[in-house]
């Protein structure tokens, strides 16, 4: 995975390092200057701050004290929770961190080598499709001698410290820490894909059946490496971070450090009784303020659990920030839960693998509405379909897609200001079976996203087999701005972007002929079909000047439902459509009966339902059953 990281800025860590040890000279990052604009993007400072060296703030400074875990952290001046919430996921996963803080031994302080160290750190971060390597010196900014930021319980472990200051070069000062999204922090951590999810809004407090399927696909998402988050919503600035009867506090992030079924009861009566709780364990970035409902700490229902089973779940009545809940508590008390997978992608695993494609794109403004690629969303009818176009397929009956757009992240800096993000969104529809080129009409629409001013929008959706097209864009038309789509799917969807409008223009088109009309046309159905015993396993196939539109096998009906779209450019507008049933049998297809269609664009009537007739070419004979054709045509190849 690491292999190709790139040196963020240019820099490379082993080379700054070699040089710093060789002149006997502390690093300055050039890039990253102890100043105030690596502080503030805007505004004036507040109390005077100093940059130290960790050497000057402590002995003995450490990266790691005791080793890693979620207790480490604590949040500091900046209203960051939301990082430090996901650094407290990151520290309890031992793989993630590891590439998160690469070398660590390496990058370790060494008292028997003095000489060894350079004041130099570098760390990993997954952005915008690629892992980076950032390198930073070990200036950290001060007041009194106390760290202002992220910090750990001991005075010399810095790991988390110098983890923020390099996530904050990233993001241009630390100020453009302040109110961030969990979810960005988690996908930068792991490469992975943030699924938020809306509690209230779905009434998980009250579904049971709808809980419970959440509490499965979040404890799948823990025992499978993945993070997660959680959080109160505060609707108004007095909420931020005030502190609820029950411990809990609005506007803050919690990091989500266990995920179980807690058994019931005590000795071999748990064993047979198999009584179990859904429970999760969370921690407050603040390291106190707890939890004061049941199975906080210090209440009665632990009595309910035997000594071994709240040994193995590390339960503690210490104030440390750190608490037990049931999930159903939790659906009621928190308002949004961010589930970060980590989409395993190996062939060599035990667990299910995903087929991922990664396209880069981007909005761009051109006069000529042929080439301009920022329509906005579907609201503008006469631009949309100027967005770029993503096509892929579903190849099995049903399939699970997970779709994740990501807008390049913006740099916040006293020069530039604010990095705003755009507000983002797409739509997929589903379009014939032998698309090949971009939509210009309305297809039905198979799913959509929210449209909300994040860096990356996520959706989850099951879709039958068939082929569909995706549409990015931003809310207003104009707006312009690179992005990164990844397509998930059980198996390969050759998911690519669909560049032309028409079909082009070669030296052979004079000779062989270029397309005088498009035709689009929609088996919905057939009824009354020879029938069987158990019933036709008809199929489709829709035949125009050499090309072909097959359907899935409908089984065990005289009345199918196909569904299935085909769309031709036609060289010989005069000669018909065949629309031709057939009978999948075990040695050889029976064939069912065919209809030919002329597909004019002068004919006003799209709907028809034609009898079958058989292959005769001279006097063609009824054969039973008749089926349903829905036709569009036109003149202009870029009407459908």
């Amino acid at each position: 995975m690491f292999s190709c990281v790139k040196a963020y800025e240019n820099q490379n860590y082993a080379a700054l390092k070699r040089g710093c040890l060789r002149r006997k000279v502390l690093f300055e990052d050039p890039h990253f200057p102890a100043t105030d604009d690596s502080l503030y993007y805007k505004g004036t400072p507040g109390p005077a701050v100093r940059w130290k060296r960790p050497k000057d703030i402590c002995e003995d400074p450490r990266l790691f004290v005791d080793g890693i875990s979620s207790h480490d952290l604590h949040q500091g001046q900046v209203g960051n929770c939301w990082f430090v919430a996901a650094c407290s996921s990151l520290a309890s996963r031992e793989s993630l961190w590891q590439k998160v803080i690469p070398d660590w031994k390496e990058q370790e302080w060494d008292p028997e080598k003095p000489d060894s160290y350079a004041g130099i750190f570098h760390f990993h971060f997954w952005r915008f499709g690629e892992w980076v390597d950032v390198v930073i010196d070990d200036r950290l900014p001060t007041v009194n001698n106390q760290l202002i930021y992220c910090h750990s319980n001991s005075r010399n472990e810095f790991w988390c410290a110098l983890v923020e200051k390099a996530y904050a070069k990233l993001a241009g000062c630390y100020q453009a820490l302040d109110g961030g999204n969990t979810a960005d922090a988690l996908v930068d951590f792991t490469g992975g894909v943030s699924e938020p999810i809306d509690l209230t809004e779905g009434d998980f407090a009250n579904d049971e059946a709808k809980r419970n399927q959440l509490f499965e696909r979040v404890l799948k998402v823990h025992s499978r490496g993945g993070l997660i988050s959680a959080s109160i919503k505060a609707v108004t600035a007095a909420d931020m971070e005030a502190r609820l009867a029950c411990g809990l506090v609005k506007g803050h992030a919690y990091a989500v450090t266990d995920v179980r079924k807690v058994r019931l009861g005590h000795g071999l009566l748990a064993f047979f009784k198999s009584e179990k709780l859904d429970m999760i364990r969370l921690r407050n970035p603040w390291g106190e303020r707890e939890w004061n409902g049941p199975w906080s700490d210090t209440s009665e229902e632990w009595q309910k659990v035997s000594k071994s089973e709240r040994e193995k779940m590390g339960v503690t009545v210490q104030d440390d920030g750190e608490f037990w809940m049931t999930f159903e508590d939790m659906c009621r008390h928190f308002t949004d839960i961010i589930k970060c997978r980590l989409l395993n992608t190996s062939y060599l695993s035990i667990y299910k693998t995903w087929e991922e494609v990664q396209l880069r794109g981007a909005w761009t403004r051109h006069e000529d509405p042929r080439q301009n690629r920022s329509g906005g969303c579907i609201n503008h009818k006469d631009t949309f379909f100027q967005n770029p176009q993503y096509i892929f397929e579903v190849k099995k009956p049903e399939d699970e897609v997970l779709i994740c757009i990501q807008q390049r992240p913006k740099r916040s800096t006293r020069r530039e200001g604010k990095g705003e993000n755009l507000a983002i969104g797409f739509d997929i529809y589903k379009v014939e079976e032998n698309r090949q080129y971009r939509m210009h009409s309305l297809q039905p629409k198979a799913a959509s996203s929210i449209y909300i001013n994040s860096r990356s929008v996520f959706l989850r959706t099951e879709q039958p087999e068939g082929r569909y097209v995706i549409i990015p864009t931003t809310f207003e038309p104009g707006h312009t701005g690179e992005f990164l789509l990844r397509v998930f799917t059980d198996v390969p969807s050759h998911c690519r972007e669909l560049h032309l409008d028409e079909p082009p223009r070669t030296c052979w088109s004079s000779l062989c002929g270029y397309p005088q009309q498009v035709t689009q046309v929609h088996v919905l159905g057939a009824a009354g079909l020879k029938d069987t015993t158990t019933g036709a396993n008809s199929y489709v196939i829709i035949k125009c000047e050499g090309n072909k539109v097959h359907s899935p096998v409908q089984k065990g009906t005289s009345m199918p439902e196909y569904n299935v779209k085909g769309i031709f450019y036609r060289k010989k507008p005069g000669r018909p459509i065949t629309v031709q049933i057939w009978n999948h049998r075990l040695l050889k297809d029976e064939f069912l009966g065919q209809v030919h269609l002329k597909a004019e664009p002068d004919d006003l009537q799209a709907l028809h339902t034609l009898h079958l007739r058989d292959r005769s070419s001279r006097q063609p004979s009824d054969l039973p059953g008749t089926v349903a054709v829905r036709i569009i045509s036109s003149a202009s190849l870029t009407a459908i």
